[in-house]
């Protein structure tokens, strides 16, 4: 039940020794989750009103870094962890505890779950018949993992049902599947190649484009540039493959130019799900990979800037900001062929990256 703050002056329903023990400070700052719990109190009939039941299973989401894409993915996945483990129908019900504002991603959102509201707009006392709180985005293992070894390999749902591993997972498969579903994409296939003109299979390769990427105010406000000749990597891969002389005798590339910022969240899932073989420097739009089917390969070109010591679990929190290999720990939960190209500077060699993509395409039998 939601109340306004002089009405929580009763006793406690958690202890603060409770609070502490399962909801450690850990490297947030501001953990707001550890402040909801301590603030749940217990309250006698007389002062117990409501003047809305919600009768719909619902799950409480905290949103923390909510306009960008990398964490509101954790926010997605925590999400459905929290259906998967309680138990709640396919698409629950969300509420949104923060006061946060509506963002481009809401979409998503609302294509995942069955209503959306925000806790910030009632305007009067709100009880729940079952309520469940999301832990927050940061908790989850797409976060956890970049700190702590997670000894774990992606597997499909089939096999493990064939084969169980305890060290194998398709948690991330399904979540990405969900995702998929959501936009009314068929899951329960495999990617298939189209043809090209010379009846030789024809791959999608994906390059996941970026703006440069101004960090959130409250991190100083910092533009980072995480692949400052894209542009020209990009057409050299356009002249490559138009060019018809990329050296692959038994199979065609088609080229996608993912301007993921100026598609619809539907646009850019199709994109993924199409893909053979998905590229980008390290950035929030990789997420998206999360979507990828199974077989595709992953290519993240790393500048040197984002690149870890190969890639030891991250001692500090605060060596986060530029030491992440998320997206290789994502490729490796959902079982996904993984490379990268390390740069020494921002800058990556056009030939390179080609001559990558290359051998990439090889492993398809090209």
């Amino acid at each position: 039940m939601f109340h306004s703050r002089r009405e929580t002056a009763k006793r406690g329903a958690v202890s603060r020794r409770l609070v502490n023990e399962y909801i450690q400070e850990g490297g947030i700052d501001s953990h707001t989750m550890r402040d909801l719990v301590a603030s749940i109190r217990v309250v006698g009939t007389e002062d117990f009103v409501c003047e809305e039941w919600v009768e719909e299973p619902t799950l409480l989401v905290t949103r923390f870094e909510y306009a960008n894409m990398f964490h509101t993915v954790t926010d997605w996945y925590s999400a459905y962890v929290s259906s998967r483990v309680t138990g709640l129908p396919n698409r629950p019900h969300v509420v949104f505890i923060d006061g946060h504002c509506t963002t481009h991603l809401e979409e998503t959102w609302t294509a995942l779950f069955s209503a959306i509201r925000y806790a910030k707009n009632f305007s009067k006392p709100v009880c729940f018949r079952h309520a469940v709180l999301s832990p927050l985005g940061y908790e989850t293992a797409l976060v956890k993992g970049l700190s702590e070894e997670i000894d774990c390999k992606g597997e499909s749902v089939q096999s493990l049902w064939q084969n169980p591993n305890v060290k194998k997972t398709a948690r991330l498969s399904e979540f990405g599947e969900m995702i998929r579903s959501a936009f009314r994409f068929p899951v329960n296939r495999h990617r298939s190649s189209e043809t090209s003109s010379s009846s030789s299979p024809l791959h999608n390769v994906l390059f996941v484009r970026r703006e440069d990427y101004l960090a959130h105010p409250r991190r100083g406000g910092k533009v980072q540039f995480r692949l400052i000749n894209e542009e020209e990597v990009f057409e050299s891969l356009h002249h490559w493959v138009a060019s018809g002389s990329t050296g692959l005798k038994k199979c065609g590339i088609n080229l996608v130019n993912g301007l993921f910022a100026h598609m619809s969240m539907k646009n850019q899932v199709k994109a993924i799900q199409d893909a053979s073989v998905i590229i980008g420097a390290h950035g929030a739009g990789l997420t998206h990979i999360v979507s990828a089917t199974p077989n595709t390969r992953i290519f993240e070109i790393v500048s040197v800037e984002f690149q870890s010591p190969h890639f030891e679990p991250i001692a500090k929190w605060k060596d986060l900001e530029f030491q992440r290999p998320h997206f290789e720990l994502i490729a490796k939960w959902k079982g996904l062929e993984y490379h990268a190209m390390h740069l020494a500077n921002s800058r990556a060699d056009p030939t390179a990256v080609i001559e990558k993509l290359k051998k990439i395409m090889k492993s398809f039998g090209c």
